[in-house]
């Protein structure tokens, strides 16, 4: 039985396909790892404390307890310690700031200033932060998170509505505010803490220009 070699063209084509699946497989783990990397950095960034838990009855009850236990014993301070630690898992269940940890509006300004993508910062009041930003990429979560975590040190960040503006907006949507409270889900406030309207463009306003350019088309 003689033996049949694959005619050339065969060969070739078969090599091609098969580099080219070796291509595909390359920059599918490349991707994957990029992916990973990034991943690996977004857990690694502090996260932001977080307010208006359910409170830890266990927890409360064992404060409660211990405090009772110290006071018992003449042991004063370790019983105001655990009441203290009580009133302030209570409060912040209720979303309520702590009116002794006010944030300094300079220190912040300055503590904001080094995150990346921010241009500069002001405040509207007492309780909303706006923060401006060179880009759509940093008109984001994440940026909010990151300038939440560099006020904690001057103070309570429940008190603080960080609200994050892109100055190189090119329209309405994209000069949208994105607001958050600093502990709390978007679109939650704190106790007695009022929602402000800081877009540029009002949202109706915004709404109407669609509607109007739809009906041009």
């Amino acid at each position: 039985m003689g033996i049949h070699s694959v005619p050339w063209p065969r060969r070739h084509g078969s090599r091609r396909v098969h580099a080219k699946l070796i291509c595909l497989v390359m920059a599918a783990l490349a991707v994957a790892a990029c992916e990973r990397e990034a991943a690996n950095e977004r857990a690694e960034e502090p996260r932001p404390q977080q307010a208006g838990q359910p409170v830890n009855h266990v927890k409360l009850a064992a404060h409660l307890h211990a405090a009772r236990v110290a006071a018992a014993t003449g042991n004063s301070k370790a019983a105001e310690a655990h009441i203290k630690t009580v009133a302030t898992d209570l409060t912040r269940s209720a979303r309520m700031p702590d009116p002794h940890r006010p944030i300094d509006h300079e220190a912040a300004r300055l503590a904001v200033r080094s995150i990346e993508g921010v241009r500069t910062s002001l405040w509207l009041d007492r309780e909303n932060f706006v923060v401006m930003v060179g880009g759509q990429q940093h008109r984001t979560m994440q940026t909010i998170d990151r300038v939440c975590v560099a006020l904690e040190p001057l103070g309570d960040t429940l008190a603080v509505v960080v609200n994050v503006q892109d100055v190189t907006g090119k329209n309405g949507d994209e000069a949208e505010t994105l607001s958050r409270n600093c502990q709390l889900p978007a679109g939650q406030r704190a106790f007695l803490q009022a929602k402000r309207q800081g877009d540029v463009v009002a949202p109706e306003v915004r709404e109407q220009f669609k509607r109007m350019q739809g009906g041009a088309k």
